[in-house]
């Protein structure tokens, strides 16, 4: 057990950490990474776009648009994991800064698939899509350094 404990923490000279081989085994090269980020964010606009032109399509419409635009907005935010890696994403998901914007944004996205599926409420799954957008904005800007201050700015002038 002592043996079990020592490997595990790394303090066994004689053989590696298990831990180290985990982390070097799950580990993406940068390249990977990107090319991941790029694939994943390419499948989110191309099933954004594709519920967009759906839209269109007599009364199944409205919910294959909110469906594929759901999607397409999971698969955009799930491809920067690729980039910070799933741990450290979802930490920066829920700092302080961005909480409210992650919980809006993740509530958004769940009100809007359930709103096509079991309400099957057109105008209720349009709206969380509405606000799903604005949601996913304002959550993508808090990445952005003082960026939040300057759309306030702006809004307030345009308002005034």
């Amino acid at each position: 057990m002592d043996k079990l404990k020592r490997v595990l923490s790394g303090q066994d000279s004689e053989e590696p950490s298990v831990l180290a081989e985990v982390a070097d085994a799950t580990s993406l090269s940068w390249g990977t990474r990107v090319k991941g980020f790029i694939a994943c964010f390419a499948i989110g606009v191309l099933c954004s776009v594709l519920g967009t032109c759906l839209l269109w399509v007599p009364r199944k419409g409205i919910i294959l648009f909110a469906v594929f635009y759901t999607l397409g907005n999971i698969s955009s935010i799930g491809s920067t994991v690729f980039l910070m890696g799933p741990m450290k994403q979802l930490k920066r998901m829920f700092e302080p800064t961005r909480l409210i914007a992650t919980i809006v944004m993740l509530l958004c996205l769940v009100l809007t698939l359930c709103s096509a599926f079991w309400w099957r409420n057109k105008g209720l799954a349009l709206l969380f899509c509405i606000l799903q957008f604005f949601a996913l904005a304002w959550y993508s800007i808090s990445y952005i350094p003082f960026a939040r201050d300057a759309v306030k700015k702006c809004f307030a002038v345009c308002l005034a």
